[in-house]
């Protein structure tokens, strides 16, 4: 009989800690699928920043010939996201290296280090400021 209610109580407790973990699992599996929602939404929008943060930061330090962003403002994938530090209602804001034309192939260290933020829709400039590195 003690055998029995041992098992018993040790069957009710995986059971009650069983489901507080599928429960707290649930919610990281929906805060997941919140944030891929949330990017999906965003996606159109973060392109448009990026490409509007790399041109004013191009022409913010000399052009081209000049000055070249890093790499992860030219990405089309996730590797962005190097350069990315904020992301929500607000807008966009961006933070990354550049230098003189093939400076990160070349392995020189960046001359400047440029934050730039947007509109969350992607189309404005809120600021643009080249911080110490």
């Amino acid at each position: 009989m003690r055998t029995t209610k041992l098992v018993l109580g040790s069957l009710i407790g995986l059971t009650i800690g069983a489901s507080l973990s599928n429960f707290a699992f649930g919610q990281t599996v929906q805060e997941t699928f919140d944030k891929i929602d949330r990017l999906q939404k965003q996606g159109p929008s973060l392109q448009r920043a990026m490409n509007l943060a790399r041109t004013k930061a191009v022409s913010l330090n000399g052009g081209l010939s000049n000055y070249v962003p890093a790499a992860c403002m030219f990405s089309t994938s996730l590797v962005r996201q190097s350069c990315l530090i904020q992301a929500d209602d607000l807008g966009f804001v961006f933070k990354f290296s550049g230098g003189r034309p093939g400076w990160q192939v070349q392995g020189v260290p960046p001359s400047v280090k440029t934050e730039v933020s947007i509109s969350a829709d992607g189309k404005t400039l809120l600021n643009i400021r080249n911080v110490e590195q």
